[in-house]
């Protein structure tokens, strides 16, 4: 029965109710639940697709969990772990979206500033132990400064997708072809055809670029929604945390969210287990003008994560070829070393010069990332840290 739709949705809902502290906590668990206690693939075959994942755009962890469900049962087996996976959050940050519409003018919230200082020490966080695993060496390093540049000289989506490119480039040009060899396994046994897959490619590319031209043409902001989070999603490498300069740039210039809400919900999203993607959920709830609240939220999630269906189903029973390519290899290392200075570049702005403005800000931001990183302590810990400590602090006028 774990290989019906339902048993593969429930074993990921359990995944999705637990798994706190981020993708790569994420990928933890996955191999805890699905190779060492229920057996549903070898160590080996869970390494393929995570090389898989690593290799999209969109959120790895995600991605893995979709793979699986996919080899496990089918395309229905994929819809079921993205949905048990995917729900809890979702929900959580919808019902949260819905709190803070309640509240009117957050400007000078304390609790709210404490999160926002709080997604400072995250994210910097997250740009401490990306570069270390993606920018190691001279060469790599060099790319993400030279990436994080960029995004600074061009402040939009298109630098951000610039830099990208420029990764892509330098990582096939430049950075050494040295091969990691895989893991030989039996072929990956896809129940979808290859025309298939070639289909789901294809109309990847035809939503990434016809959405934004449907949406100029028709006005609607229902399809602009849609073409900003799919776009996001497609264009995201590096996980959940990069998406947010893309979301920030695609939505608080525009003055769909304002500035604080955004920082507020992503701060919240920390606490949550399961994907950091959810954030759009939260996003889709509270932007304006609409469809918002709970459609908002629903095509927000949905938009975000369709890039991923299409390319886990598209890619995935073209692996086992692409993954001996020496250019495929390269062209990766260098996305990946770009994503670190495309992060970098939001933590200084709009993350940093957004938020910290008093000794009373950096202190508070310093003492999370202590936690986070020294102390080791969970996300959600330190949230409610944050927004407590940012409630008081208010309430004795240090935050002015």
């Amino acid at each position: 029965m774990r290989s019906a739709p339902f048993g593969i949705f429930l074993v990921f809902l359990k995944l999705g109710c637990t798994s706190f502290g981020g993708p790569i906590a994420h990928l933890g668990y996955f191999r805890a639940e699905l190779v060492a206690r229920w057996k549903w693939l070898t160590e080996a075959t869970f390494a393929e697709i995570l090389a898989l994942c690593q290799f999209m755009p969109g959120p790895a962890s995600s991605q893995t969990g979709m793979a699986i469900g996919l080899l496990r049962g089918g395309p229905l087996g994929m819809i079921a772990a993205w949905l048990g996976f995917t729900l809890p959050s979702a929900l959580i940050m919808t019902g949260f979206a819905y709190w803070v519409g309640t509240l009117g003018d957050l400007s000078d919230a304390g609790w709210l500033h404490g999160l926002r200082l709080v997604a400072v020490a995250v994210v910097a966080q997250a740009v401490r132990e990306m570069a270390r695993t993606l920018a190691p060496d001279r060469a790599r390093a060099t790319l993400a400064v030279a990436a994080c540049l960029l995004c600074l000289a061009l402040p939009s989506p298109m630098g951000q997708i610039g830099a990208i490119i420029l990764g892509a480039a330098a990582g096939v040009a430049v950075l050494p072809r040295v091969s990691v060899p895989f893991v030989e396994t039996q072929a990956l046994r896809v129940q979808v055809p290859r025309p298939v897959a070639v289909t789901l490619l294809a109309l990847f590319f035809i939503l990434l670029f016809g959405l934004p031209w449907l949406a100029a043409l028709s006005a609607n902001h229902a399809i602009a929604l849609a073409e900003t989070f799919y776009r996001s999603g497609a264009l995201v490498f590096g996980g959940g945390h990069v998406v947010l300069p893309l979301l920030q740039a695609s939505i608080v210039p525009p003055g769909w969210v304002d500035p604080d809400t955004f920082l507020a919900g992503y701060g919240a999203a920390q606490a949550m287990p399961g994907p950091l993607f959810t954030f759009a959920a939260f996003l889709g709830a509270v932007e304006q003008p609409g469809p918002n609240g709970w459609l908002g939220a629903l095509i927000a999630t949905v938009s975000i994560y369709a890039s991923s269906f299409l390319l886990v189903g598209g890619l995935l029973p073209f692996w086992d070829t692409l993954r001996h390519w020496p250019n495929v290899r390269a062209a990766l290392r260098g996305v990946n070393a770009a994503v670190v200075g495309v992060l970098l570049a939001a933590l200084f702005t709009p993350i940093w010069t957004g938020t910290v403005h008093t000794a009373a800000d950096f202190g508070l931001g310093l003492v999370a990332f202590l936690l986070l990183v020294l102390w080791k302590l969970p996300p959600w810990c330190v949230v409610a840290f944050g927004a407590a400590a940012g409630w008081d602090m208010a309430a004795m006028g240090i935050f002015g």
